[in-house]
């Protein structure tokens, strides 16, 4: 189903509080003598904690975009290539009839399953339709969303602390996860920018 997007700006600036200030010095080994360089080095670590208390503090509900393009299993792939091209997104997720995300689908899905050979990158399908070998799509043209989507889909709760969502998208090496409310219904969804906006900014 086609929907608006709409994001959640938070804008904010990372202040350091006293406790962000002891906790760095706290991780600094040994007696302090305190030159620029040690002064540089709390910073460094006192900075650390000040962004590691506030993402801690931002839950998935206060950044994630609440309007978004979602697929249903049943959409054909043509009508899903369409939709990501149209509004310039690299991933979509893919609802059942509940809806619930049952999967997702990026790029990367498209490209893995465009026939033989190496198409995870999108030169290698330039390459490949440049040497006259067709339109390596055409492979995958009358199929659905089910079928190329990858399921299940990795989801997080509108509580879900950024920092935890940060960690999920490092461990599972992907970009964008879709939020799910109490019913798990698809309420949102939250990029990798959102972290680092998040990140950067706020109130």
């Amino acid at each position: 189903m086609d929907k608006a997007s709409e994001k959640k700006n938070i804008p904010f600036t990372v202040e350091l509080s006293d406790d962000d200030i002891y906790e760095a010095m706290k991780d600094i080994q040994g007696h302090l003598d305190i030159t620029p360089s040690d002064l540089k080095e709390i910073y460094a670590f006192a900075y650390r904690h000040a962004l590691k208390r506030i993402t801690g503090s931002v839950r998935a509900l206060d950044i994630i975009a609440t309007l978004v393009f979602s697929v249903r299993k049943e959409t054909p792939l043509t009508e899903v290539a369409e939709l990501m091209a149209r509004e310039n997104i690299s991933g979509v997720p893919v609802i059942d009839e509940n809806g619930k995300p049952a999967g997702i689908i990026s790029e990367k899905d498209f490209l893995s399953h465009m026939g033989a050979g190496d198409k995870s990158h999108f030169m290698s399908v330039v390459a490949e339709c440049l040497k006259g070998k067709g339109c390596v799509a055409m492979s995958i043209r009358p199929r659905k969303a089910e079928d190329i989507m990858t399921s299940p889909a990795v989801t997080v709760g509108e509580d879900t602390p950024a920092i935890e969502i940060a960690g999920i998208f490092a461990e599972k090496n992907i970009n964008r996860v879709p939020v799910t409310g109490r019913e798990g219904k698809l309420t949102g969804i939250v990029s990798r920018a959102d972290i680092v906006r998040a990140s950067l900014m706020k109130g």
